[in-house]
């Protein structure tokens, strides 16, 4: 399981950069993310939550289930809006509010 990351989209912001628990993502030349090694990413999302150009997405394989579909977020104030691009084209949203979702 690991992260990708679409150069096209990036923005340079450098907010995955902070909160990659691995240091895993990295600046190239023109200032855009990429990352180092992906064979070690934990899989957590942090960078792809922190993302809000759908740059960096989660790539669920054959072996989550995924059968090739991506994994964006974008957030909206205290909502994290979970975006599901399937293979297919189709698209899937699951919202979950931040203040709600851990409370028990």
């Amino acid at each position: 399981m690991s992260i990708k990351i679409n150069k096209e989209k990036c923005v340079g912001c450098k907010k995955c950069l902070s909160v990659c628990p691995g240091s895993l993502i990295k600046l190239d030349s023109d200032g855009k993310t990429y990352i180092k090694y992906p064979k070690d990413c934990w899989g957590c999302c942090s960078c792809v939550k922190e993302c809000n150009k759908s740059a960096i997405y989660l790539y669920l394989g054959a072996d989550m289930g995924g059968r090739g579909s991506r994994l964006t977020a974008v957030s909206e104030g205290d909502v994290i809006h979970w975006n599901i691009e399937k293979t297919d084209g189709k698209l899937h949203s699951i919202d979950v509010n931040r203040k709600d979702s851990n409370k028990y």
